[in-house]
Order: structure tokens, then sequence, then C-alpha cells
């Protein structure tokens, strides 16, 4: 069974900058592609950022030019580099990942943007 582990949440002030990390027990390049999502209070999850195994990136439009999805092969993680974080983005922030038209998800990390 493949496993997802995010970690790298946590309170920060508006305007701030938080990475988050996700560490699969597959390769990172074993999926066809791996990505980021969110859950406010009371929304839907979307789609933040993903990334496929050839290294293309799509963001949703409110936070290109904010947020970095990138990997690191040595690692074996994906990061969700943010910045200049916003309180509406407070949410649980989930790793994604689609194996063999399987769908993996993380159990999420808990992102609080507030002053």
């Amino acid at each position: 069974q493949v496993q997802l582990v995010e970690s790298g949440g946590g309170l920060v002030q508006p305007g701030g900058s938080l990475r988050l990390s996700c560490a699969p027990s597959a390769s990172i390049f074993s999926f066809d592609s791996m990505g980021w999502y969110r859950q406010a209070p009371g929304k839907e999850r979307e789609m933040v950022a993903t990334v496929t195994v050839l290294g293309s990136t799509q963001y949703t439009s409110s936070v290109k030019g904010r947020f970095t999805i990138s990997r690191d092969v040595a690692k074996n993680t994906v990061y969700l580099q943010m910045n200049n974080l916003k309180p509406e983005e407070t949410a649980v922030y989930y790793c994604q990942g689609i194996r063999n038209d399987m769908d993996y998800w993380g159990k999420g990390t808990l992102v609080t943007v507030s002053s």
C-alpha cells in the first residue's frame, strides 16, 4: 500500500511563507502525477498545484506567482512553497498522487493563516 506523508503545516501570519513536504513510500517518479489540494472549512477540496512525471506543472489561478511545486529526487519528496499567504488560504492541505490509475492521498496537514 502506497502512503503519502505530509509535513510542514502550521500557523503563519498573513503575508508569510510556509513550505509543505510530501514524502511518498514509493518513488516520486512511479507516479504519473503528484499534487497538492486543499480543503477549507465548509468548502470543497480544490486543486492547488500539480506536477507530472515529466515535470509539467499546473496551478490554480489564485496561487500563480506565489506558490511553487517542486521535486527533490535525492529526498524523494515533493514540495509546495507558499509565499504571501492569505487568511482565506487557511485549510487542510493534502498531497495526492496518481499511480497505475489509482489515486493516493495523504492525511493532510493544517495551514492556518492568521494574525
